[in-house]
């Protein structure tokens, strides 16, 4: 970590005495206060049960490295991803207990440590003003804030990523190096941002080469190419090595078949990519109502610079070679993940968000006198999303809509294990780990399952072929699907999705049971989402009659 908060030395900041425009705050106090309030925000969540992703593959590869030591998950299919965030994980279960609040406290801990990056970023590169209020924005987020006690790895890759912009912004290129490799440990598509920002300065090396570019302000400053090709390779050996570990415990490289052909070999269609951008120019710009802040930007440049009190300098902007810097990691990002990754996850984009929100901050407080209250008002719509899904499908991870699912699910699964240990449950993942896994926090015992691909009409009607195999269907919505939805008069953009992302149409629970032959028995709705347990008429009309025989 840092030491006392320190000036960048731009020149574009003012004139201002540096005592005056640069108040030293310790990075512990600034962590203290940012996991105190983050803390407290999510408390009402920390002893929610795993979620999607969580449960299918994060806790129980940790779980496997905290019981067997192993790097490799054994209860789960490898995906190959690097096992620094899951060691995280199973330290603070060794030290506190494995429980959820463990779990998500643990995480907590990290999109703190991302904050406090946010924080010292926004500083080096302006003023405190703008990183107090960029930290805010960034925490208030609804996919931040989500995802801030959620066991994924992205936010620590995005965390460690942050951090080594921070020492390479204060040209620490030593310390920078060190944290790309160990964010690449975090997750392997970590290793995007240290190449993006590699291969930029040997970029203007080689225009300054050839005699273009000396007077750019967009420039980086002055590297040796060695220096350049050692950011760049540092993080992909370090990535090769445990590739190479991998492969040699598994036999394969990038996880299993299924994994990658669903995030590489079936992404890299050209009509895909096209679709998968503008997905990721939408999150990067508008989603979730980021497009407050990028508007209040947008109208912020019609307006001058304001002065430092009346006669002071004019508000300094973070210098453009910084503004580019930026700029590079979030292109390259963007980039990188139309190309690869099955579901288009706003997830993936975590390290790339606070580096847009600080450009926007800083840009409506050099321009706008009312700027704390612009900021407020998106601070207020960010909160807002939290809880209000917005008119288009999303997924349930990037606001409370998650708590909802769980909380859905937990009811469920509470009454199978219940009233109905014993018998088969036909469903689909992940409720058929939430219902065989009672570590997940579902259930106390495990129930068996019948898996199922997904709700969709094709699937049941296959399922209902053979009702020999079940007992019972737990059905679900596995997605949101608004009631007024923005796209629903264009069919076009849904035979895409379905095409390219997966997408399929949940049969609704009264449909679901005519195609399954039996009668719901329990039905539960939370904003727009729901699930309902369908009971199997051969099976009660089994029971009937037993109970008549038994009788006579």
């Amino acid at each position: 970590m840092a030491g006392p908060l320190s000036p960048s030395g731009n020149a574009d900041a003012g004139d201002l005495p540096r005592a005056l425009r640069r108040p030293r705050l310790h990075p512990a106090l600034v962590f203290a206060l940012l996991f105190t309030a983050l803390f407290i925000l999510h408390a009402p969540l920390l002893r929610l049960p795993y979620f999607w992703d969580e449960a299918g593959y994060y806790v129980p590869a940790a779980r496997d490295l905290l019981l067997t030591g192993s790097l490799i998950p054994h209860s789960t299919a490898s995906d190959a991803h690097p096992p620094l965030a899951l060691a995280w994980l199973a330290l603070w279960w060794k030290l506190s207990g494995y429980t959820p609040a463990v779990t998500r406290t643990a995480m907590l801990l990290v999109a703190a440590f991302a904050l406090l990056a946010v924080f010292c970023l926004a500083r080096e590169v302006s003023r405190l003003r703008v990183a107090v209020a960029s930290t805010a924005v960034t925490a208030l987020y609804p996919v931040f804030f989500a995802q801030s006690s959620m066991a994924h790895v992205d936010m620590a890759a995005a965390a460690l990523s942050l951090w080594a912009m921070v020492f390479y912004v204060e040209q620490k290129r030593g310390r920078s190096v060190i944290i790309f490799c160990l964010a690449v440990l975090a997750k392997e598509t970590a290793v995007v941002v240290p190449a993006a920002i590699g291969m930029w300065e040997l970029l203007w090396w080689v225009l300054r080469r050839r005699g273009k570019g000396k007077d750019s302000r967009f420039a980086p400053g002055a590297a040796r190419p060695a220096a350049s090709c050692l950011l760049i390779l540092a993080p992909i050996l370090t990535l090769g090595a445990w590739y190479a570990y991998h492969f040699a415990r598994t036999g394969y490289v990038f996880g299993n078949p299924e994994f990658f052909q669903y995030n590489v070999r079936a992404t890299l269609h050209p009509m895909r990519i096209v679709l998968a951008l503008a997905k990721r120019l939408w999150q990067i710009t508008g989603y979730m109502n980021l497009f407050l802040l990028t508007a209040a930007a947008a109208m912020a440049m019609a307006f001058p610079p304001q002065r430092e009190g009346p006669d002071g300098p004019p508000r300094g902007r973070i210098a453009l070679h910084q503004q580019a810097l930026f700029a590079v990691v979030i292109a390259a990002q963007v980039v990188f993940y139309s190309l690869v990754g099955g579901a288009p996850l706003a997830r993936y984009l975590l390290t790339s968000l606070p580096l847009l929100v600080i450009i926007c901050v800083s840009t409506i407080w050099r321009r706008m006198r009312q700027w704390p209250a612009i900021i407020g008002i998106v601070c207020a719509g960010f909160v807002l999303a939290w809880f209000i899904n917005p008119p288009y499908p999303f997924t349930l991870e990037d606001n409370l809509a998650y708590r909802d699912y769980v909380l859905l699910h937990k009811r469920a699964a509470g009454l199978i294990a219940a009233h109905h240990a014993h018998e088969r449950i036909l469903t689909a993942w992940p409720a058929t780990d939430e219902l065989s896994h009672p570590y997940l926090g579902y259930t106390k015992i495990a129930v068996p399952v019948v898996p199922l691909d997904d709700f969709s009409a094709p699937q049941l009607l296959a399922a209902a072929r053979d009702p020999s195999q079940f007992d019972l269907a737990l059905v679900f919505s596995t997605k949101y699907e608004p009631p007024h939805d923005l796209f629903r008069s264009f069919p076009l953009w849904w035979r895409w999705q379905m095409r390219f992302f997966a997408y399929h149409h949940d049969l609704p629970p009264q449909a679901a049971a005519q195609v399954l032959g039996g009668r719901i028995i329990f039905r539960e709705n939370r904003n727009g989402q729901w699930i309902a347990l369908i009971a199997i008429e051969r099976v009660e009309n089994a029971r009937l009659t037993q109970k008549v025989a038994d009788g006579n």
